[in-house]
């Protein structure tokens, strides 16, 4: 039986294809419990966010430089859906993370050693559709149908 791993996973950042070396999405949600009295009796649910990691080699971080250069700027790429999808045998997994808006977070890491140099991109999903895990979104519908 053959599981995932790390090199089963293909990343697409809006149109471009990447090759990473590391890749996280987190979701944080503020959903707490009530109490009443100190006895927990409920919950309210809170505000989410959701944001991430993505470490590129040199030559694969060359492909975001080339799309900073066609928007003028880092600052100018547009927000980028970003998909997340990993199969073997046995399992697959499917993330979209809708919205994303990119910031250089270590522009450059070197060490003396024999490993490439590396570069962190992070991102926060800032559209609402949010978050969709093998198609399933994290939020309700009615919770973004209300947004205009």
């Amino acid at each position: 039986m053959s599981k995932l791993s790390g090199r089963d996973v293909d990343v697409m950042i809006g149109s471009y294809r990447v090759n990473i070396e590391e890749f996280s999405l987190s979701i944080e949600d503020g959903t707490a419990t009530t109490k009443t009295r100190g006895v927990p009796d409920g919950y309210i649910e809170g505000d989410v966010s959701a944001s991430g990691e993505i470490k590129l080699n040199t030559g694969q971080f060359q492909i975001i430089v080339k799309a900073a250069k066609s928007a003028g700027s880092f600052r100018d790429l547009p927000t980028f859906d970003i998909v997340c999808n990993a199969e073997s045998t046995d399992e697959k997994l499917n993330l979209e993370a809708f919205g994303c808006k990119l910031s250089l977070t270590d522009l450059v890491n070197a060490s003396q050693g024999n490993e490439r140099l590396m570069h962190t991109i992070s991102f926060e999903v800032t559209d609402r559709e949010f978050i969709n895990i093998n198609g399933v979104p994290y939020l309700r519908a009615e919770e973004i149908e209300r947004l205009n």
